[in-house]
């Protein structure tokens, strides 16, 4: 299993799509947030994403697809 923590920036058209719960149903992938801070045209996220890397790395195409800013701040693998 591997563990990456990334940024997520949501402009005014994001804060208002369930895009974490899109995350968590369409790819296998566990979402932890760490930190949030989300109002009614912007919003910032500090997730942690784990599950196989080939699921972290759909995972994190996805969410740059949808014109959010994404950021990988840690990788690291588990056993």
């Amino acid at each position: 299993m591997a563990q990456v923590d990334i940024n997520v920036t949501a402009g005014r058209d994001h804060v208002r799509e369930a895009f974490l719960w899109r995350l968590c149903r369409e790819f296998n992938v566990k979402v932890n947030v760490k930190k949030a801070n989300i109002d009614t045209d912007f919003g910032w996220l500090q997730l942690e994403l784990e599950g196989p890397v080939e699921e972290i790395q759909r995972a994190t195409a996805w969410l740059m697809t949808t014109g959010m800013h994404v950021e990988a701040v840690q990788r690291a693998v588990g056993a």
